[in-house]
């Protein structure tokens, strides 16, 4: 019994030396304030004048999400939407450009998070407006303004009737390991690191049967690991070496439910850089407590850093992704916002 509560003892003071250890190595970024905020654009209610949807025909309710807005136009007295269907070598792109071209004022991303970035990424600085029907795992923008993901309906009544909001977009630009860019729109989070090797290392097998709780397999996989060095300049400064786990660059704070960057607005002209370093498994729960609670109070393996534009250099490759597609190795990439350039329809 004495010996067990030996082993007990030590086993608990190795982890609380860890933890020690792991609070007192994580080094932030210098503070800063936050910028000022823009203010957020809200239009009335309008009906559209001419639409296109465009489908992922590898996602089920695309047919349920056709009839939807087929029936929507007929109601409002327009003429039936024009249909796209995207490609493995075109997610949005292309179709969207011909929607513009043939006079479309909305278009409609019927898909999942891919499909709705490729629409967005072409839509963004126009006077056109995307639509939304969520029929992907993770709807990460359907989410964060809150479109329904359950009612195709509905979500059609408001592409196609429902108020204008303008809100900001990201730009990225990845330098690739093989000495290639490649410039990229997103609208949630992208970011570097564990977060991209997860989103890489997910099963799609599994995906397709459990959905989003398929990342936590992967996530739970990818808590060993060591941490890397990367070098950041927020807003033109100057760089600052950290070590880190996983860099995340925020349009909007909420993933899959949880609000993982809380002061973070889809419309207030501002990027959040959320900085996670931990070194253990402890670590990675200590983030996953404060976001599951709400807690308001500074924790040193997870830093927050608005900021207009930024560059980071990575000291060795690093995975990176965009609203949760893999984007491959980087060396490094830049960020920057593009307040108030891309309206939305909401439900």
């Amino acid at each position: 019994m004495q010996r067990n509560r030996l082993i007990a003892l030590a086993t608990a003071g190795a982890a609380g030396t860890a933890a020690t250890l792991s609070w007192l190595s994580v080094r932030r970024f210098a503070d800063r304030n936050r910028p000022n905020a823009i203010a957020p654009t809200l239009g009335a209610a309008t009906t559209a004048k001419k639409v296109a949807l465009v489908l992922n025909p590898s996602k089920s309710g695309t047919t349920e999400a056709i009839a939807a807005v087929e029936h929507v136009c007929a109601e409002a007295g327009l003429e039936a939407p024009l249909i796209f269907e995207s490609k493995i070598n075109d997610p949005g792109q292309g179709a969207t450009r011909k929607a513009l071209k043939a006079g479309c004022d909305v278009v409609i991303a019927a898909g999942g998070d891919g499909t709705v970035r490729a629409v967005a990424e072409v839509l963004r600085d126009t006077e056109a407006s995307l639509g939304l029907i969520p029929l992907g795992t993770g709807n990460l923008l359907a989410r964060n303004v809150e479109v329904p993901l359950d009612d195709i309906d509905l979500a059609a009544f408001g592409a196609v009737r429902g108020p204008i909001r303008t809100i900001d977009t990201g730009s990225i630009t990845l330098d690739h390991v093989d000495g290639t860019h490649s410039e990229h729109a997103f609208l949630v989070i992208a970011g570097v690191g564990t977060d991209a090797d997860v989103m890489d290392d997910t099963n799609e097998e599994l995906k397709a049967k459990v959905g989003w709780l398929a990342y936590s397999e992967a996530g739970f996989r990818h808590l060993p690991g060591k941490r890397k060095k990367i070098s950041v300049a927020l807003d033109g400064g100057p760089e600052q070496t950290r070590s880190v786990r996983s860099v995340l660059f925020a349009n909007c704070g909420k993933l899959q439910g949880l609000e993982l960057v809380p002061e973070a607005r889809i419309d207030d002209g501002v990027l959040d850089m959320v900085v996670l370093s931990p070194r253990s498994a402890a670590g990675w729960g200590w983030i996953f407590l404060k976001t599951a609670f709400r807690a308001r109070g500074a924790i040193p393996v997870m830093g927050f850093y608005p900021s207009a534009s930024l560059s980071l250099r990575c000291h060795e490759p690093m995975n990176t992704q965009i609203d949760g597609d893999g984007t491959g190795l980087v060396n490094g990439l830049h960020v920057s916002v593009k307040p108030a350039s891309l309206n939305i329809r909401l439900s």
